[in-house]
């Protein structure tokens, strides 16, 4: 394969991507990267307020990065997202599932045990993890059923792998998400069409706008007791940045990777593997 043939495969151009939960860090740094490479992105988020550097690294790319409210619980919001995203844009081509996040109300602490976790808190959790992954894939999914070509790309979490403390609803959400990546991929492509791959990647330790102050000191900017311990388990030995996720999502995007479909990458700076010894 020569140099053409290995830049027209990253070549996104004409392509149309929505990414919901696209406006937070880590979502925003892949549309970013997808629109310089020529995809049109939507993003689609309940936050439609862009702001700093995001903001900034929108313009003079590629291809054109829209904001759409959406609400990835709702089956109207998404049935009236999906309306506006074709009516601009026309197509559809890929989706990326990267709404989600935990709450404090879910989460164990010295003040909140788990047999006191409210059941409201929990259902929030499980519901915009996996919910928001599935309801989307059968709104927008259903476009690429129906053009018999397209690719899904879920966000799981190494806690799919490695159940962490503390966090027990966003855990077992994280691993149904991985569990439904692998029973989509089979079931779109023995029901619709062996074109339509679905993959997931699972991000290890990247500090944002959740979990910042959760793993760092907000006042002092040093480790926290559960930050140092993650730098202990990682053997890369620090958190992930946001450009460390590009390069497997673009390759799980893109013809490269046109014999993949149902599995879980790990983008963990070696988390997985440590035993801890």
């Amino acid at each position: 394969m020569d140099i053409k043939q290995i830049q027209k495969i990253y070549d996104f151009s004409g392509k149309t991507v929505v990414i919901t939960g696209g406006n937070g860090v880590l979502g925003g740094d892949i549309a970013v990267a997808l629109a310089g490479l020529g995809a049109n992105v939507a993003i689609a988020d309940l936050n439609t307020d862009v702001t700093g550097d995001l903001q900034k690294r929108m313009h003079n790319l590629a291809g054109d990065v829209s904001i759409f409210k959406c609400n990835v619980l709702e089956r109207e919001s998404l049935e009236q997202t999906r309306d506006a995203i074709l009516e601009k844009y026309g197509s559809l081509d890929i989706l990326i599932n990267a709404a989600g996040g935990n709450k404090p109300q879910a989460t164990t602490s010295p003040d909140l045990s788990f047999f006191d976790l409210p059941k409201d808190a929990l259902d929030f959790v499980l519901s915009l993890n996996l919910q928001g992954t599935i309801l989307p894939s059968q709104i927008f999914g259903k476009i690429l059923a129906e053009k018999d070509n397209g690719i899904i790309l879920n966000v799981s979490s190494m806690n799919a792998f490695r159940p962490l403390t503390r966090i027990p609803a966003y855990s077992a959400a994280k691993a149904a998400v991985s569990n439904f990546t692998q029973w989509l991929a089979v079931h779109l492509a023995q029901e619709y069409s062996a074109n339509i791959r679905v993959n997931a990647i699972a991000p290890g330790f990247f500090l944002t706008n959740q979990n910042r102050f959760l793993l760092t000191d907000e006042k002092t900017g040093e480790l926290t007791a559960r930050g140092q311990s993650i730098i202990d388990h990682t053997p890369m030995g620090k958190f992930g940045d946001p450009e460390d996720l590009i390069g497997a999502v673009l390759w799980l995007l893109s013809p490269a990777s046109s014999f993949v479909s149902g599995i879980v990458v790990p983008i963990d700076g070696g988390f997985s593997a440590f035993s801890g010894v």
